[in-house]
């Protein structure tokens, strides 16, 4: 069984793209609208050549079974001139999707991904609580009034 494991893992050899970046990748928190969140932020081509067209490989984890699934995003625009940048954004719904990573950066038609390096976007702008005014009103007292009188009988005991 060991031996077994041993070849399984020694065949699973993942790729990973070597040397310096060639784009950088902004990703801006997760914003929740209603029963939908946004996922996006910017890629910046930090080469000394046009790349394109680009698209960002999303993995994503549902909920549900804690499974992983990947999406293709295409940039908008998809080619990105030298020291230039693009913008890539995904609406999912809320409960269907645990959490989300970029995985790689693929130029079209490229097996091999493109090497890049990522950094924190824009932050998710604070949650305001609702704003709820509550009015106590006075209660009704009947300071003239006894509480055992003609009118309202009460056994003392």
């Amino acid at each position: 069984a060991q031996d077994t494991a041993r070849t399984a893992a020694s065949q699973i050899v993942q790729v990973e793209p070597k040397g310096p970046p060639q784009a950088l990748i902004v990703i801006d928190d997760a914003m929740v609208q209603g029963a939908k969140t946004v996922l996006g932020g910017t890629v910046k081509n930090t080469s000394e050549q046009k790349l394109g067209p680009l698209t960002i490989e999303l993995e994503l984890r549902r909920r549900k079974d804690a499974a992983a699934e990947t999406k293709l995003i295409a940039l908008t625009p998809a080619e990105i001139a030298p020291q230039e940048a693009s913008r890539y954004s995904v609406e999912l719904k809320t409960q269907e999707y645990s959490s989300a990573r970029v995985v790689a950066l693929r130029v079209q038609g490229l097996a091999q991904p493109l090497v890049y390096s990522t950094s924190q976007g824009r932050q998710r702008p604070a949650d305001r609580p609702e704003s709820k005014t509550i009015t106590v009103g006075k209660r009704p007292t009947k300071a003239d009034a006894f509480l055992n009188s003609a009118d309202n009988p009460a056994r003392i005991p």
